[in-house]
């Protein structure tokens, strides 16, 4: 059996350390996703799939994070990068699993974005949650599929350079928010 493991961080550079430890680990590329909502961290290194910042984005985001999910998946992780517009998140950068996912989700019209693959994933749903208000606010998420036994071994490694989400949700309740993110609605059909 499998599971998965996540970590929110600040900083994408952060997140992409994480990868490579979780990598060096034993798990393979294809078991790992990341998704940013910093979509201007430097890369360099790292390759980028990413479209610019103009209609293009919307228009190729599907076919970019395909792209990047396939190559991901094949390669390097970091070097399969593609834009994705995630319902009440807005645009990602994302690669891996997770973000054929959304892909898939945001295709054939699924509401739920980030939080509904999370918890499609295994990921409690409080902590989907908590994970997408993280990256609405800027932050950066790693997953790894992880078999059952290499859980702790891999949570510690993940948890290197992140933050604690339970911290960051008590002070984001403070300032307001639900402890849910914002709701999505399917798309409307036209008439």
């Amino acid at each position: 059996m499998t599971t998965v493991v996540s970590a929110i961080y600040d900083s994408y550079g952060d997140a992409a350390a994480a990868v490579e430890r979780v990598k060096a680990a034993g798990i393979p590329a294809a078991d790992i996703s990341l998704v940013s909502n910093d979509t201007t961290a430097d890369r360099s290194g790292h390759g980028d799939y990413r479209y610019p910042a103009t209609t293009e984005a919307a228009d190729g985001a599907g076919t970019g994070a395909g792209l990047g999910a396939a190559v991901g998946a094949a390669g390097g992780l970091l070097a399969g990068l593609g834009i994705i517009a995630i319902p009440g998140v807005g645009p990602v950068v994302a690669a891996g699993w997770l973000a054929s996912t959304l892909v898939g989700a945001a295709t054939v019209g699924v509401a739920g974005g980030i939080v509904g693959a999370l918890v499609g994933a295994g990921v409690d749903e409080s902590h989907a949650h908590g994970y997408a208000e993280g990256v609405r606010r800027g932050g950066t998420l790693v997953n790894a599929r992880v078999p059952d036994a290499d859980r702790g071994r891999i949570k510690l490694i993940l948890d290197q350079g992140s933050y604690e989400l339970a911290a960051r949700d008590e002070a984001w309740r403070s300032e307001g928010w639900t402890g849910r993110s914002p709701p999505t609605s399917p798309p409307t059909s036209p008439q």
